[in-house]
């Protein structure tokens, strides 16, 4: 078999830029030898003397004998280099005539840049043994999203979403789990989040089941009770909704979905009134981003109520009293759970939560690992995870601890006694594991 030598220096040269290929990242002007590349929605923190190379040309591969597409070969140029980094862009210097707007950029970070970074992560990590953790029978689904709740089943109850649309409803026993009712999101529709709280105060909890319709680019959260041991749907609102808080102090706060483009709006708190779920005057500003990946909570002071999401540059970001921004060191936006909506990928970042005394919080976020090699429009492909907890100190947001997960999560939930994690394992199996704040 003869190997076309050209072809496959290409091949190996594409290979070796995709961990970085995870979002497009575009030539929106050139300036000399300086180019401004639009990394709004690159999902890896980007730092100066990154390198980089622009997709020049791409021809079409097809097997001459068979006649089957094989793809795209990418032409690239020769090397550039990142000099300096914004919220939503970068400069970049290439000594390239051929660069010109509108074309593709591949970005490959330094490896000394991501050991620094990670170290800098982990080097003041205290002890995985300094927080306490029970893990609950492995469940052979692939968990969305979990929540404790009480439904009325039983005294310990953990109601969890799968990757099919099933809202499950377990018993807990020590570390084992019971399944007690089942229900089925309507044909069509993705899994996104899960949220429990008595907005009724009927006595037992609801469940609001966020998923996403893309034939109709529509998202609608489905409000559930349980009714004689099963789940009955009592309600389809056209919202986003999603818990913020911990255990007896969570709050449910819905935001329109797609009022500006692709982007949702504020976050109300959802009551009921009038024998209806409706939105209430109580508001606050999502900076265009969704409930999924974010919180509000009085972290630098007392009397100050911050707002903390995950910024696209891949790191927390925390809004202060003085309206400027902190960030944390370590990269957090890693989405699992995306879906496509219009020529868009929306990414539902894993919940952010915030606990402890007010001016003196912690902050819990996980961080996934992306497989090697796979681009963002394969979803869900990642290989593990970490679990941070952070505080504001000194004027930044710095790693206290951090724990290494079995498996990688697409959200969490805060209970009154810790951090509820669905660790999705390699074998699509997922262990529900709570650790202790």
């Amino acid at each position: 078999m003869k190997i076309n030598l050209k072809l496959l220096l290409l091949g190996l040269c594409a290979l070796s830029f995709l961990p970085s290929a995870l979002a497009q990242v575009t030539v929106v002007r050139k300036d000399g030898n300086k180019i401004y590349l639009d990394t709004s929605d690159y999902n890896r923190a980007i730092h100066t003397g990154d390198t980089f190379k622009v997709i020049l040309s791409q021809e079409k591969l097809t097997n001459p004998k068979t006649g089957k597409d094989l793809g795209l070969v990418n032409h690239y140029s020769g090397e550039g280099k990142i000099v300096e980094v914004q919220p939503l862009y970068a400069i970049g210097e290439i000594a390239e005539p051929k660069v010109a707007v509108g074309q593709e950029v591949l970005l490959q970070q330094q490896a000394a840049t991501q050991n620094a970074a990670l170290e800098s992560t982990d080097a003041t990590a205290k002890p995985v043994a300094a927080r306490k953790m029970i893990s609950y029978d492995t469940l052979e689904r692939e968990i969305i999203s979990a929540v404790r709740t009480n439904l009325g089943a039983a005294e310990e109850e953990i109601a969890a979403l799968d990757n099919k649309g099933n809202v499950v409803v377990y018993t807990v026993n020590g570390n084992a789990l019971q399944q007690t009712a089942q229900y089925k999101l309507p044909v069509g529709y993705k899994s996104v989040t899960l949220s429990a709280k008595d907005i009724m105060q009927s006595g037992q909890e609801q469940l609001f089941v966020v998923a996403y319709k893309e034939a109709e680019r529509k998202i609608s959260t489905f409000v559930l009770k349980l009714e004689n041991n099963d789940l009955k749907q009592i309600d389809s609102l056209p919202y986003f909704v999603k818990e913020l808080g911990c255990g007896q102090d969570k709050e449910i706060y819905a935001q329109r979905p797609f009022i500006q483009s692709d982007q949702p709006g504020n976050a109300y708190k959802l009551k009921y009134e009038k024998n209806r779920f409706q939105l209430d005057k109580d508001s606050f500003s999502t900076r265009h981003n969704w409930l999924s990946g974010l919180n509000r909570y009085e972290v630098e002071a007392e009397d100050i109520e911050n707002l903390i999401y995950t910024a696209y540059n891949g790191r927390l970001r925390m809004q202060l009293k003085n309206h400027r921004f902190v960030e944390s060191p370590a990269l957090f936006a890693t989405a699992p759970n995306r879906v496509k909506y219009k020529q868009e990928i929306l990414s539902f970042y894993p919940a952010l939560q915030v606990y402890g005394p007010k001016g003196k919080a912690t902050l819990a976020a996980i961080q996934n690992t992306t497989k090697l090699g796979l681009l963002s429009e394969q979803f869900g492909q990642y290989n593990g995870g970490k679990i941070h907890f952070l505080t504001y100190e000194n004027g930044s947001l710095a790693v206290q601890e951090t724990v290494l997960l079995k498996g990688f999560a697409y959200d969490t939930a805060c209970t009154a006694r810790g951090i509820l994690i669905p660790q999705v394992l390699p074998s699509g199996q997922t262990v529900l594991t709570e650790i202790y704040r």
